[in-house]
């Protein structure tokens, strides 16, 4: 029998997390203010807690994880690498096809890694209160489940098509104890602001994350922190505990070195999670392909600019350098609500300008079409992001068979779907429509980056 569930146990959970800006060949640019000024991390404090700032800036390869994190973890981590072989014998590949299955936290998505470790740093800084944005919910989820393990308040800003797409996304964030609310919404000047502009307007994770920072940074008792489920280095850093496992799971089954890593791309945390620690390998010789795939609708790594930009469109965070489509960009209301993000982490944009990986960008309906293969062979359902990253993972896999190559090619699927089932239902009835930004929009959106501080040439 071939091994199609490969499993650590407790003892050999990572105990570092892997800091990619410590090998990038190009160093990473700094976030910097509308001046064009390095910020200092006194100027970050009023919306992260110092020790969280410390991460985001730090040049350390390795960063401890805390006993007390791990205490979480165990939960559900380390969690298991299986092998898709029913995917195989359906493709009639060579490939030998494995994902890391992060559907198994508790909220059901590879979010909750990075939400406990904020919730975490949070309390141990004295922080009572957490705000934060979410799109198709599975942030929300996990960070609201990390609070009330951890003892926090929590308030969540989601983006209002997936607030009306996904109601039962609300009911786990309350069953949690977070308090759910849609964006854009009357509770802040940012929200009323867009709301008197466009009234009718779907929402989008730049509008939802001008509404949680404002909430935070509002609140005069000091005693409220912002935290973001994707983009940041910290968050990506806390995510590569799914490629160490991952690594130490290949290697539990003798198997070489992947020759394909993938993952879906909306901010990206759990592409990056998977692949830094195989970039690591790349950047010291290691032959591989890494794809980090999008959505056709939001396509700011295969279309985009690389610019300074603002992280929300009430231009409240700082400038960072990374892949986008422009801070005013509103994305189409498609189901995979984690892809419609404007921007790319800069930790993922500077390794494609590094050349060190090659996005790719898929429509919802191929994203769905792929979603339902997977569901008649492999069994499960996936949500609808991690359908991106299914699209990609055939064509590779089809494409081996094409080559008669026996590649071992890797993903992160990055989530369940069972909550997403509304979408899977208009896609079977064929009332979803295929949709590709339009130059004319993506001019437009561009066009909002216009007088702010240019990367150095």
């Amino acid at each position: 029998m071939k091994e199609i569930k490969v499993y650590l146990s407790e003892k050999d959970i990572p105990r570092k997390w892997y800091n990619l800006a410590a090998d990038l060949p190009t160093p990473l640019l700094p976030p910097i203010g509308p001046d064009g000024q390095p910020l200092s991390p006194d100027k970050l404090a009023p919306v992260f807690p110092m020790n969280l700032i410390d991460q985001e800036m730090s040049q350390e390869r390795w960063i401890d994880i805390p006993e007390e994190i791990l205490e979480v973890l165990y939960r559900w981590r380390p969690a298991p690498l299986r092998r898709a072989v029913y995917l195989e014998k359906y493709l009639k590949t060579p490939a030998r096809i494995y994902y890391k299955d992060e559907s198994l936290s508790p909220a059901g998505s590879h979010k909750t890694n990075t939400a406990v470790a904020q919730a975490w740093y949070n309390k141990q800084f004295g922080i009572e209160k957490l705000t934060t944005e979410t799109g198709a919910g599975q942030w929300g989820s996990a960070l609201s489940f990390a609070c009330q393990l951890i003892g926090l308040e929590c308030k969540v800003f989601m983006v209002r098509v997936s607030f009306d797409q996904k109601p039962m996304r609300k009911a786990m964030m309350q069953v949690w104890g977070g308090k759910c609310v849609p964006s854009p919404s009357e509770e802040t000047q940012a929200g009323r602001d867009i709301l008197q502009k466009y009234p009718d307007t779907p929402g989008s994770l730049g509008i939802a994350i001008s509404e949680a920072i404002e909430a935070a940074v509002m609140d005069t008792s000091g005693k409220t922190r912002y935290s973001l489920g994707s983009v940041l280095n910290h968050v990506l850093l806390h995510q590569t505990i799914i490629g160490l496992e991952a690594k130490k799971q290949l290697e539990m089954i003798s198997e070489k070195t992947p020759d394909v890593i993938i993952g879906c791309a909306g901010g990206g945390s759990n592409f990056a999670g998977l692949a830094f620690p195989f970039i690591c390998d790349k950047i010291n010789g290691a032959k591989i392909d890494i794809i980090p795939v999008e959505s056709a609708s939001c396509p700011k790594m295969t279309r985009g600019e690389f610019a300074y930009d603002f992280g929300d469109m009430a231009k409240m965070t700082p400038l960072l350098a990374m892949m986008t489509l422009g801070h005013q960009f509103i994305p189409a209301p498609i189901h995979a609500g984690g892809l419609r993000y404007h921007g790319m982490a800069p930790l993922v944009s500077q390794a494609i300008i590094d050349k060190l990986m090659a996005p790719r960008a898929y429509d919802q309906l191929k994203g769905y079409e792929s979603a339902m293969i997977w569901a008649r062979t492999e069994g499960t359902i996936c949500a609808p992001e991690t359908g991106h990253a299914i699209a990609a993972t055939i064509e590779e896999a089809l494409k081996a068979k094409e080559e008669g190559k026996e590649k071992v090619i890797i993903f992160s699927y990055s989530g369940h779907g069972l909550l997403d089932l509304a979408g899977y239902e208009k896609f079977i009835n064929n009332q979803l429509k295929k949709y590709i930004l339009p130059d004319e929009e993506l001019k437009k959106s561009i066009k909002s980056l216009d007088g702010l501080p240019k990367i150095p040439s």
